[in-house]
């Protein structure tokens, strides 16, 4: 059993990481206060209280938290987020994850043990609220 799930995180994480190349990371005992936008991939060992968005994959270490709403192609989260995500490919919670929130995506997968308290909306790949808005 532990092998079955070990084979799927790596087909999940190979399939995130090809949502842009990583070059920001915010490191474990890091504290941001305000909103964080980057370019390409962000991976999150701290806290952030504010919102991010990424043109690329945001993953959540297990120690991560995020105090905000999130936008991103892909989301991988491992530790937790209190705010609404907003993805335009897949949204992947592992084991212990922790969502307060609401979820769009056009893929989710949610790891038993994880916590999610909030909807979940479907949109079609590549298209998100702010898209749907526009139109």
């Amino acid at each position: 059993m532990k092998q079955e799930n070990r084979l799927k995180t790596e087909k999940v994480n190979s399939e995130i990481s090809r949502g842009g190349e990583l070059n920001t990371m915010v490191g474990k005992g890091s504290t941001i206060k305000g909103d964080l936008k980057v370019q390409n991939s962000l991976r999150i060992d701290g806290k952030i209280h504010g919102n991010t968005d990424s043109s690329g994959t945001v993953i959540v270490g297990k120690d991560g938290e995020v105090e905000g709403e999130v936008h991103a192609k892909h989301v991988m989260l491992a530790g937790s987020v209190r705010g609404n995500i907003h993805a335009t490919g897949k949204v992947y919670l592992e084991s212990t994850a922790t969502v307060l929130g609401d979820v769009e995506a056009s893929r989710l997968v949610v790891d038993e043990g994880a916590v999610f308290d909030g909807k979940c909306a479907m949109k079609k790949t590549g298209e998100s609220s702010r898209e749907s808005q526009r139109s």
